[in-house]
């Protein structure tokens, strides 16, 4: 999975927001804000990962069960398939 080019990953005022930049600021209104694991999650996104290896990732970083985490990166994927920032 890998989010859309287009999309950062910013830090305003101590808040994480997805911003658009470019053509994709003509398909995308607004900001998303997101947490720190948000932010974390994103990242792994923007570079490209598997659902399964943000699993993994978001354990070690936060030192998690797997059930958590697995549970987490599917509520997250599921807020960025809303928003359509999936390639």
């Amino acid at each position: 999975m890998k989010i859309k080019e287009g999309f950062l990953l910013k830090n305003v005022a101590g808040n994480h927001v997805v911003v658009p930049i470019g053509n994709s600021t003509l398909d995308f209104n607004g900001m998303m804000s997101l947490n720190d694991t948000g932010a974390f999650l994103f990242g792994k996104l923007i570079e490209g990962t598997s659902k399964e290896q943000l699993i993994k990732d978001l354990m070690n970083q936060y030192d998690v069960s797997e059930e958590l985490a697995a549970k987490d990166v599917e509520d997250f994927i599921l807020k960025v398939e809303r928003e359509d920032l999936f390639e």
